[in-house]
């Protein structure tokens, strides 16, 4: 397995590789590998003929300082996972000096308010880290097509709208959520939860679901007032947002309306751990 840690050196390698026309696809992360990446991995395998997995835990996107001191880095544990998947998996873990150089900042974006709701509400200037970290990795690797998962569904929508700002030629390719037993959606995040708070966290999908449920016989106030008594039940579960929006644009919604696609959308703190999910409506 190879494993690169300047943008020249993956650079020139793609570049060699890629003048016998090669496919290459790239999963973007930020290292805590589970399962959720790993079949991000295997999708971008079976469409590419060069699959790069980046490792970068991007301080730019981090809006509480105590949030990123505490995200987990386990470099060893994420190279066997990726080693059990396939050795042919090429692995960019660059420092912070390398994707900054001397300035640590990220650049400005017009997202076109595709930004300023829900995650972006609550978490200013976490969009910009996002897409100029990923614009770096973008147009260091050249991939054809790149993988990102439907539990960032806002910031798969954003990145959508960065390449297309950017005039990137990638195809961006958004991958189902993987869940586990009881239904919390896989994350990093996930560990740092205890075992009987990880096992309660459960709810958060089970009341996706029966929005999803009372979507279409019940209006969007109605439901909303439903599903936040509900976490009266769950204090250990303290609701950030929940919204309903329209899957384009993103914006809140209060009126269903026909041939629209709507997706509800949640954040929790779980003993300090913020959880994001969301669910397809129609």
């Amino acid at each position: 397995m190879l494993v690169f840690q300047t943008k020249n050196e993956l650079k020139t390698y793609l570049t060699i590789s890629n003048s016998n026309a090669k496919k290459i696809g790239m999963v973007p992360t930020m290292g805590a590998l589970h399962l959720g990446h790993a079949s991000l991995v295997e999708k971008a395998i079976s469409e590419n003929d060069l699959t790069v997995v980046s490792i970068f835990v991007n301080p730019t996107q981090f809006n509480n300082q105590e949030d990123l001191l505490k995200y987990p880095s386990t470099f060893e544990k994420d190279s066997q996972l990726l080693k059990s998947i396939s050795k042919d998996i090429i692995i960019f873990a660059p420092s912070v000096s390398e994707m900054y150089s001397d300035h640590v900042a990220s650049k400005k974006y017009d997202f076109q308010g595709l930004d300023k709701v829900m995650e972006g509400a609550f978490r200013e200037g976490h969009f910009d880290g996002v897409g100029t970290i990923v614009e770096s990795l973008l147009l260091t690797a050249s991939p054809d097509r790149a993988y990102f998962g439907e539990k960032d569904f806002q910031q798969l929508q954003i990145i959508k709208k960065l390449v297309r700002l950017q005039n990137i030629p990638v195809a961006i390719i958004g991958c189902p959520i993987l869940r586990e037993s009881n239904g919390l959606a896989m994350s990093s995040r996930n560990e740092r939860l205890s075992k009987e708070l990880r096992k309660e966290a459960g709810f958060i999908y089970e009341t996706l679901k029966q929005i999803s449920e009372k979507f279409s016989e019940q209006s969007v106030l109605a439901i909303m007032e439903w599903a936040k008594d509900q976490f009266h039940f769950h204090p250990n579960l303290q609701l950030e947002y929940l919204q309903i929006a329209e899957e384009d644009t993103l914006k809140p919604i209060n009126i269903k309306r026909k041939n629209k696609k709507y997706r509800a959308f949640i954040a929790v703190f779980a003993n300090g751990v913020r959880l994001i999910d969301n669910i397809a409506l129609n």
